[in-house]
């Protein structure tokens, strides 16, 4: 099993400068670092919460050609992108503090999603100049058992629902992907 997931993003967008200076208030308010290439080969900078350990970060390009985003239209290529949060507060923080003091669009208030796992809790929103989608969510490492109960019965009336599935949801929705011995 992959100890990491995604090693990085880079996404391409309108007005550059305009770009950054949204990004920098954004990254800064949830306490990234960040670093640029000096325009040495290309131009990007880079956002990461980890520094100085590389992990999973995030890369700001000019775009070239295109328009703005809009998520709602569910367009070819990325739909939003998930940023972890520390706490449920911190969610609420940047709701009240960041995305309301500066007027970006939030398409999903603060709430709590017991369908996704026990205790996710996030707030959806679009950067102003691009339109890429973004979450800020939180998932407890431990949640609490009036969480994981809640989760258990959600999905338990959605399985009633669904008669074709002969196992729980929480079984059913596993995959199982070819090995790189069984693709050889």
């Amino acid at each position: 099993m992959r100890f990491k997931g995604v090693h990085h993003v880079e996404f391409s967008v309108l007005k550059y400068d305009e770009s950054i200076k949204f990004f920098d208030k954004m990254f800064g308010w949830l306490g990234y670092k960040s670093f640029w290439t000096l325009d040495i080969d290309y131009r990007s900078t880079y956002y990461m919460a980890r520094f100085p350990l590389f992990h999973s970060y995030i890369g700001i390009q000019p775009a070239k050609t295109g328009n703005k985003l809009k998520s709602s239209e569910h367009q070819t290529g990325i739909h939003h992108i998930a940023l972890w949060a520390k706490s449920r507060k911190e969610v609420d923080s940047f709701y009240k503090e960041f995305l309301s003091k500066n007027n970006i669009e939030v398409t999903d208030p603060p709430s709590e999603y017991p369908t996704y796992t026990p205790g996710y809790y996030a707030v959806f929103f679009n950067d102003p100049i691009t339109g890429i989608h973004f979450e800020l969510a939180y998932t407890p490492l431990i949640p609490s058992v009036s969480s994981y109960f809640r989760w258990l019965k959600i999905l338990k009336k959605i399985w009633q629902k669904h008669p074709e599935w002969k196992k729980p949801p929480w079984k059913e929705a596993m995959r199982k992907l070819p090995s790189k011995n069984e693709q050889a």
